[in-house]
């Protein structure tokens, strides 16, 4: 039986969260029935560091923010390849999607990766953004929000529930829980992310002065790079005041990043405000890694308090170290939570469940069977 084709349009400037979903998708849905395109409408990372690179993938630049010509040669992929349905994955995309599939009478869904009013930290740029994604999504058939934080910012907004179809993100999970035993050396202390101010570095880079003023041995892997320029400039000056620079590993990138996670004690994702359902901390999960994080939308649903992981008050540099310092002193069991953290990634957050339910979302677009 030959594959219904779907058409992700998609940024592709970024290779984090939200393209991690989209790159799984493209290799889990073949096996529901459906075949990946990609077309990047700002193409740069997404490109080369996917995973799914046999995955057709189209070049689509939009010459600036208010180029919508790039829409007819989208609609003309679609034309051309066969595609049955357009999948967009952001404001911008969703625009240019929306006309392709104006033009070209295929339907649209568009999935819903974070709450746009409160994305970034510049407010102005949120709403332009929240705008354009309400325009966009005029007569769209279907929503994907990734959390039920988000079903319920975008039945807030006003979306019907009949067009909210909520699947949750989802991982691979590598193999069986390694064994390890518990830390007796230096902690390492990770995070992965792009870093951006509203991932909240700073909170952890003052946690990590606290810890060595304690006279805890801990040392912190910052694994992915900076958005700007000036941001990282902003954290390594703060380092450098605290004097913990010789206490951070500075990765970088890297398309390993289950390696990396083998290589911490506790992974720890200090967010300021909402996310979607993040998906470090279901990649640290995944490989049995104790998770603290802020107590924010997102986070909090994949976490279970106490249990499979450690939710702290957003930008409490002392709740966030107190928090690590249980694990360290052995006030909370790592390996109890370890093992609970492992187990529910694989009961609900696998990246088979991701597939199967957009795939569902995709029939009842499509009208199958």
């Amino acid at each position: 039986m030959s594959l219904i084709r779907i058409l992700h349009v998609i940024n592709g400037e970024l290779y984090s969260g939200a393209e991690r979903v989209q790159d799984l998708l493209a290799l889990r849905l073949p096996d529901y029935g459906y075949e990946v395109g990609f077309a990047c409408v700002k193409p740069d990372l997404f490109p080369e560091q996917r995973m799914a690179q046999t995955a057709p993938l189209y070049r689509i630049p939009m010459a600036s923010r208010f180029d919508l010509g790039c829409a007819r040669s989208v609609a003309r992929v679609v034309r051309d390849e066969g595609y049955a349905l357009i999948h967009t994955h952001s404001p911008r995309a969703a625009l240019i999607g929306r006309l392709a599939a104006l033009m070209t009478g295929v339907p649209m869904v568009h999935h819903v990766h974070s709450p746009t009013l409160r994305d970034t930290g510049n407010r102005l740029r949120n709403r332009i953004n929240a705008f354009t994604e309400r325009l966009s999504l005029t007569g769209v058939d279907r929503l994907i929000p990734v959390s039920a934080s988000l079903h319920r910012y975008l039945r807030e907004l006003g979306y019907a529930d009949t067009r909210l179809i909520m699947v949750a993100n989802g991982v691979p999970t590598p193999g069986p829980l390694s064994s390890r035993p518990a830390p007796v050396g230096p902690w390492i202390v990770g995070c992965v992310a792009l870093f951006r101010p509203r991932k909240g570095l700073e909170i952890l880079v003052s946690a990590l002065a606290r810890w060595r003023d304690a006279g805890v041995p801990v040392r912190l892997r910052a694994v992915g790079g900076f958005e700007t320029l000036a941001y990282e400039q902003q954290i390594k000056t703060q380092a450098a005041t605290l004097g913990v620079t010789d206490l951070i590993d500075w990765v970088g990138f890297t398309r390993n990043v289950n390696a990396e996670f083998e290589r911490m004690d506790v992974f720890v994702l200090p967010s300021l405000f909402g996310e979607g359902l993040p998906m470090v901390i279901l990649e640290a999960m995944a490989t049995g890694v104790p998770v603290v994080a802020s107590n924010v939308e997102g986070a909090c649903e994949a976490i279970e308090d106490g249990v499979s992981g450690l939710l702290v008050a957003p930008a409490d540099v002392g709740s966030l170290a107190d928090a690590v310092l249980a694990l360290v002193q052995g006030r909370q069991d790592w390996q109890a939570m370890r093992a609970a953290a492992y187990a529910r990634q694989r009961e609900h957050f696998s990246d088979h469940s991701m597939a199967e339910g957009v795939a569902k979302v995709y029939a009842e677009v499509l009208k199958l069977g």
